[in-house]
């Protein structure tokens, strides 16, 4: 299990935590962090950090 969680701009805010073998897919606005954090025995790490970004002039998309 793993908590996704993204924060953009104007207050925008997304969590979720997802199982093993789940899939998830969400739009988010260009500049949100998302971040994947995973546990590990002392608690939660951080296992990910990525950055939202319109490559193709599309609505920005993490997945």
């Amino acid at each position: 299990m793993v908590v996704l969680r993204c924060i953009g701009p104007n207050q925008f805010f997304f969590e979720r935590v997802i199982f093993p073998m789940e899939s998830l897919s969400f739009q988010a606005p260009e500049g949100s962090s998302v971040e994947i954090w995973g546990n590990e025995f002392y608690g939660p790490k951080l296992e990910e950090r990525l950055r939202v970004i319109d490559k193709k002039g599309d609505q920005p998309l993490a997945a």
